[in-house]
């Protein structure tokens, strides 16, 4: 772990980190995890959580930022690919909803 680096980067396992995904486990087992004290981040350093951050415009890292960028794309691919599958547990609208919002998302880690 780096002392010394000023990015901020993004949670190598980047669609479970934040607060939207702890609020999605509380709800579901009525008990909030804590926020762990380091991370490793997309770039692969072991880095303290409060360098990190989910919103595009604050990671600084460019590593983070093109790691984060894939596993967004990777999350749309995903969320499409299992949607169209028997008994899936979402509608195609929901998928394509899911899919939009994780591509807009890897847009701006690309910055765009």
């Amino acid at each position: 772990m780096s002392e010394t680096d000023p990015h901020i980067h993004v949670e190598q396992k980047v669609m479970q980190a934040g607060a939207a995904y702890r609020n999605l486990i509380a709800s579901s087992l009525g008990r909030a995890p804590d926020a762990p004290n380091v991370v490793t981040a997309g770039c692969g350093l072991r880095m303290p959580y409060a360098m990190t951050s989910t919103r595009p415009e604050s990671v600084t890292c460019l590593a983070c930022r093109e790691h984060a960028h894939r596993e967004h794309l990777r999350y749309a691919e995903q969320v499409e690919r299992l949607s169209r599958m028997p008994g899936a547990p979402v509608t195609g609208e929901q998928a394509a909803k899911a899919a939009r919002w994780a591509r807009e998302l890897a847009k701006r880690f690309a910055g765009g």
